[in-house]
């Protein structure tokens, strides 16, 4: 999957339906909060009536007046209920009274009040009435919707309703303008990004000054619709208007910001943006009248994202560490558990990763479509791909809207479709089995997936040489069958030669199967196969070659591999070998790693004096490293680069011992999500027979799919 399919995904207001959870209890808890506050006051406001015979009627409805442009509007509707208690048909007193309760979020019971008015309300009186409800329609729509068979029936509501009032003619002026903003909201809040994105440059055209809340939900649809740089502006200027302190139940803009800084390549942006809020949250809240602390969502959020956000740039370790500390702090947090199981994937450790997902999966009452995604990305990890299928169709049911609902099936899409590999190798040089220049190619066209288990392949292969003795060529090209079962994959293909040096099909077949998360097997099998030098081609010579390994990883940080081979030439010969590396982390960065490791090897041939270079023994060792870093990244296009070096010593029977070294540059290209461009060049320094001989290789691959 793409990198936009990070398990922040809620925190960056990227899909509003994919964990809804939090919000629907922080809003619930806001509600319950806000109903007791006006219960409380406006029974203070009833005690005071009862205590005052005759209370100031002017001075009260000033002071109402007073309280509600400074934003207590609690205080502002008990001194209201305190007219209406001894002039229950003042009608300024009522109409202010139900002004009050739309605002405060009891439209409904505002309107209900309103019906009963008499005279009834203006027709500009209720324009303004039924945008105040259509605008806390929006905001009741942000729960989990009450039909899971229709996620999107409440925000399409709000929205037809405000789309209502803004069409409306008759509608003053700031009325109109009001529901415009308020649809652009639900707009972005329904997913439905692109036409948000529309109602956004509308208002724009109109030079209308976008409110912060409403400049957040443009940018939320912008990041959706994949265009961070113009989210970015929309960000910041939310911020610079409304800097905050926000309040309970609303995600911090900043977390959006570091997402898009992100996502618009600005790493050390991102990651200094969200170290800082991170930092700066307090770590538990102690409200007033409240016995014990309560740990505050705000930096749980932050936290998490921040961790999200490091994980993206490479730093795995780290993420790993301080999810599995936030886990045993909040053992019951499931949206928490499931960040983690995203990390152990990361790390390669997919099997882990299921389990810590069923047990997120006891600790949550929902399995939304975040869970579902999550869900589907530690199947296709593992070759399940029937329920990976399951896993987004599930998904797609919940939140089909969402971007990164339709980002994880835009990407399924290309992994189960057809699939292009194409790479080709130049070298010029004078060693033994290459000669003066030599090239390969090879072409791998695989079909969709058939049944969830299986792709038609067809491939072709061409390699020549300049040898001193003349030209040689390989060539041949045929089918195969690759399988796929539950952490095991398989292939056999037969590939009938078409060159006039050796006319004879070639047989291959292997397996890789991961036995757990540290330990996997692989073997491979050839009846006349690619590792026959080319040298012996020229003499009408190949053999069956037979390879298998066994590979320890503990992590992306540590790993260890060894191989054996035999290889039985049509000439008597019997080749064997081994091969063991083991690969150290020895830094990680932000989007930079350096690795350092050890190889040694070592072959017999049972044979000697043939036309191909077949020592009796030989044996090598050397020093590895690998620099990998991130040149560029924007969305899902990223140009990164690769140094390998390696230096040690090779010794051949009856040969004095002698360095032997190799270096490599690469690059790779990812132009979109699905198309990788790669190339590389390549350097090579070693003793043959006691004679030190060199190639230089320039390689170049493509990939299209996933």
């Amino acid at each position: 999957m793409s990198r936009q399919t990070r398990g922040a995904a809620l925190a960056m207001g990227k899909c509003v339906h994919m964990n809804m959870a939090s919000a629907t209890r922080a809003a619930t808890l806001q509600r319950a909060t806000l109903a007791v506050m006006i219960t409380l006051t406006l029974c203070t406001a009833c005690e005071v009536a009862v205590a005052q015979s005759t209370p100031d009627h002017d001075a009260l409805l000033i002071q109402a007046r007073t309280e509600q442009s400074t934003g207590r509007r609690v205080e502002a509707l008990a001194h209201c209920q305190e007219v209406l208690a001894h002039w229950p048909n003042d009608r300024n007193a009522q109409l202010l009274a139900i002004q009050l309760l739309s605002e405060l979020g009891g439209a409904a019971r505002a309107r209900e009040l309103a019906a009963q008015l008499s005279p009834s309300l203006t027709p500009v009186e209720r324009e303004k009435l039924q945008a105040d409800f259509a605008s806390h329609e929006v905001r009741w729509a942000r729960g989990i919707p009450a039909d899971a068979t229709h996620p999107y029936a409440d925000d399409d509501k709000a929205t037809a309703d405000i789309q209502r009032i803004a069409d409306d003619p008759h509608a003053p002026a700031d009325v109109r303008t009001r529901a415009q903003l308020d649809q652009l909201v639900a707009l972005d809040q329904g997913d439905r990004a692109q036409e948000a994105i529309s109602a956004y440059a509308q208002l724009k055209q109109q030079g209308v000054q976008l409110p912060p809340y409403v400049e957040r939900a443009a940018a939320d649809a912008l990041v959706q619709q994949h265009q961070p740089r113009e989210a970015i502006a929309l960000y910041e200027d939310s911020i610079r208007q409304d800097p905050g302190p926000y309040p309970p139940g609303e995600v911090d803009p900043h977390i959006s910001l570091a997402s898009a800084y992100f996502d618009a390549g600005r790493t050390r942006e991102a990651l200094a943006t969200i170290d800082k809020l991170a930092a700066g949250e307090p770590r538990w809240l102690d409200p007033p009248g409240v016995p014990s602390a309560e740990q505050d969502p705000g930096k749980v959020d932050a936290d998490s994202t921040d961790i999200q956000l490091h994980q993206d740039a490479g730093e795995l370790q780290s993420a790993y560490q301080r999810l599995v500390a936030m886990c045993a702090e909040a053992p019951g947090n499931a949206d928490l558990r499931r960040q983690l199981a995203m990390t152990e994937l990361a790390r390669g450790w997919p099997q882990r990763a299921a389990e810590t997902l069923k047990i997120a999966d006891t600790l949550e009452d929902e399995h939304d479509a975040a869970a579902n995604l999550d869900d589907a990305d530690v199947a296709s990890a593992m070759h399940d791909y029937a329920g990976t299928q399951a896993a987004l169709n599930q998904a797609q049911q919940q939140a089909g809207r969402s971007g990164r609902v339709r980002d994880a099936l835009t990407a399924w899409d290309r992994q189960r479709g057809w699939q292009f590999d194409l790479t080709h190798d130049n070298g010029w040089g004078n060693s033994p089995d290459y000669g003066d220049r030599d090239q390969e190619t090879q072409a791998t066209l695989a079909s969709p997936l058939i049944d969830d288990h299986w792709r038609v392949v067809a491939l072709a292969r061409a390699a020549s040489a300049a040898l001193p003795e003349g030209h040689v060529e390989r060539n041949r090209a045929g089918l195969g069958i690759r399988g796929y079962l539950t952490n095991l994959d398989f292939y056999v293909q037969a590939l009938p030669a078409v060159d006039h040096y050796v006319r004879r099909t070639d047989v291959e077949a292997g397996a890789s199967w991961a036995i757990s998360d540290h330990w996997s097997v692989a073997a491979d099998w050839a009846s006349a196969g690619q590792d026959v030098p080319l040298r012996a081609q020229r003499y009408g010579i190949t053999g069956k070659t037979f390879g298998s390994s066994v590979q320890w990883r503990a992590s992306e940080l540590t790993s260890a591999r060894l191989a054996v081979y035999r290889d039985r030439f049509t000439d008597g010969n019997v080749r064997k070998g081994w091969l063991g590396d083991f690969v150290q982390r020895l830094h990680t960065g932000p989007n930079l790693t350096l690795d350092g490791g050890v190889e040694i090897g070592g072959s017999t041939n049972s044979e000697r004096n043939r036309p191909y270079f077949n020592p009796a023994w030989d044996r090598s060792y050397a020093l590895t490293s690998a620099l990998q870093n991130v040149i560029y990244q924007y969305d899902d296009r990223t140009w990164s680069e690769r140094f390998d070096v390696a230096v040690g010593r090779y010794t051949e029977r009856n040969y004095a011992t002698g360095w032997m070294a190799s270096a490599r540059y690469g690059q790779i290209f990812q132009v979109h999500a699905g198309l990788r461009l790669g190339w590389g060049v390549s350097w090579h320094w070693q003793p043959y027979d006691g004679r030190h001989e060199q190639r230089v290789v320039l390689d170049v691959s493509l990939h299209w799919g996933e």
